[in-house]
């Protein structure tokens, strides 16, 4: 497998899921696994080199990679990093999301964006299989890069139940808190969440709101929030142990994204932590919750609507911690990595 950057050097949902895959698969003793990528590997892992740096350099360390010529499946989960499929390999390419359009929205140059619209289509060319975590992106990768339906397969991600265990919260002394973990960018609706957060206190005067991450739209949205201080916090980058406790603390998560979702990986970690998240109809965000409880879901965009089920679930309409943990357990890395290996299988015949 080759990614972009493992998970303990750089944040954010493709890292993480890259790393958690690795693990589970290299647990299997039926799996032979070897992975690379930019950062700090971890057991069994490879590195690339540091993170950051010139793209260019980069791009060339990963595309001459030629360390291990056994793999018999070359499964690439970045469109930038990797090395070719070599003769007689079987190439699976995993979508977790469009590059360029995720660029677009962030702001970037139209001649970037073909750039890197061009690169994808490149990298994908040739693939026998696309892995996708979602309907939703399944869809996508149909209409816009013109794959053939019968090449992709939705595969939907695990959960690390171990490192975010299942907290009981102390109701009675807590104070009433939504968590937010998201990366600080345009698309992600953290402005939607910030618009409707005075009718939420309205609502709850105790709540609060802690949003984790960082991002390109940061200091937009600390201005936005600047007049809701007193209950807004931003903080900043978390460590596992780290988000643990703020889950631990939370009633509820939000994850407010309005466009471009494969599915939201950081929903799932909520719910194995035993706390349920308020989601988006965005992608395959309602994946994570439609078989736990549909009333989860909100429409995108929608400050309102959104505004009302906080309070709603600050006032305890809300699935149990235990309901929450037990859905969690459906999306195990186990099950995950069993499906990647019968796909894997499958194209070794």
């Amino acid at each position: 497998m080759t990614g972009s950057e493992w998970f303990g050097s750089a944040p954010g949902g493709l890292n993480r899921y890259f790393t958690d895959l690795h693990g589970a698969l290299a647990a299997r003793p039926d799996v032979v696994v070897s992975s690379a990528a930019f950062g700090t590997a971890p057991d069994g892992g490879g590195s690339w080199g540091p993170v950051g740096g010139s793209t260019l350099r980069r791009t060339r360390t990963a595309y001459l990679d030629r360390a291990d010529a056994g793999p018999v499946i070359l499964d690439r989960h970045f469109a930038l990093y990797g090395p070719p499929a070599r003769r007689g390999h079987r190439l699976v390419v995993h979508f977790h999301g469009p590059w360029a359009a995720e660029s677009r929205m962030a702001g970037g140059g139209s001649l970037a964006v073909r750039a890197k619209f061009a690169i994808e289509r490149l990298r994908a060319r040739g693939a026998d299989r696309f892995v996708v975590l979602s309907e939703h992106f399944r869809d996508l990768l149909v209409a816009d890069y013109r794959i053939r339906p019968e090449a992709v397969r939705v595969l939907p991600p695990g959960v690390d139940l171990d490192r975010f265990p299942l907290r009981e919260r102390d109701e009675a002394t807590a104070r009433p808190l939504v968590l937010c973990v998201r990366r600080l960018e345009q698309r992600m609706g953290i402005d939607v969440l910030l618009r409707g957060w005075p009718a939420v206190v309205a609502a709850c005067p105790d709540a609060r709101l802690v949003i984790v991450g960082t991002g390109t739209a940061e200091a937009a949205l600390r201005e936005q929030a600047a007049q809701h201080r007193d209950t807004v916090t931003f903080e900043g980058t978390a460590t596992d142990e780290r988000l643990a406790e703020l889950y631990a603390r939370a009633a509820c998560t939000v994850v407010p994204s309005v466009a471009l979702e494969g599915f939201g990986l950081i929903a799932l970690e909520s719910l194995a932590s035993g706390r349920a998240p308020v989601v988006t109809d965005c992608g395959g965000l309602p994946d994570s919750v439609r078989g736990l409880d549909p009333s989860l879901i909100v429409a995108a965009g929608d400050a309102d609507a959104l505004a009302a089920r906080l309070a709603a679930a600050l006032s305890g309409d809300l699935p149990d911690p235990a309901r929450c943990r037990a859905h969690a357990e459906t999306f195990s890395w186990a099950v995950a990595a069993q499906r990647h290996v019968n796909l894997y299988r499958e194209l070794a015949g």
